[in-house]
């Protein structure tokens, strides 16, 4: 374990020095296992935190470069004193930026409504049945392309734009763990000429 290692692992994590020293410990030096070990750590802080009690914030907004297509987001914090952070700040900027990106259309996936899953449902049918699949696998993939639907259309449940890997909720939980605050998206608007 060396000083160079601990520190490129707490630049991306964000973990304090001692987190970081047991976890590149725990992962025998492996550094991509070090950060996935901090990672699951900052998840399980960010639901204890997710019951507190957030109603400080900013509001950011994102232009693309061709001027035709921008987003703002309101995004909540627990104290004023966060809402001033420039990681904070960077976070609600880049989630912006993700909405531009990506178009969700709702925050949560169980936000869909019922009536846009049939109208997809019945597009899918088709599509597989054109493909000669069996029926008796319709069911089975009809329920992954829903989920796959529901989760690409949500916000917190898109993969971040930036980070492929992550989910902006992920992402989110991960600046929880890191800043020590609950976090949350209040809303979104996009708009595009």
């Amino acid at each position: 374990m060396s000083l160079e290692q601990i520190k490129k692992i707490r630049e991306i994590t964000g973990a304090g020095m001692v987190d970081v020293k047991k976890a590149i410990d725990e992962a025998k030096g492996d550094d991509q296992k070090a950060i996935e070990i901090l990672r699951k750590k900052g998840q399980s802080k960010a639901v204890k935190k997710m019951d507190r009690e957030a109603k400080e914030g900013i509001i950011a907004s994102y232009i693309h470069s061709n001027k035709k297509i921008g987003s703002m987001v309101k995004l909540y914090c627990e104290t004023d004193f966060v809402a001033r952070n420039e990681e904070f700040q960077q976070l609600a900027a880049d989630i912006a930026m993700h909405i531009s990106a990506m178009d969700p259309k709702v925050l949560n996936a169980d936000e869909i409504s019922d009536e846009l899953v049939a109208k997809e449902k019945e597009i899918w049918k088709e599509q597989l049945v054109a493909e000669g699949k069996p029926k008796a696998m319709l069911e089975k993939i009809m329920e992954g392309k829903e989920k796959k639907f529901r989760e690409e259309s949500a916000l917190l449940t898109q993969s971040f734009v930036k980070e492929p890997e992550l989910k902006v909720q992920d992402l989110i939980n991960e600046k929880i763990g890191k800043i020590g605050e609950n976090i949350q998206v209040g809303g979104f608007v996009r708009f595009e000429l």
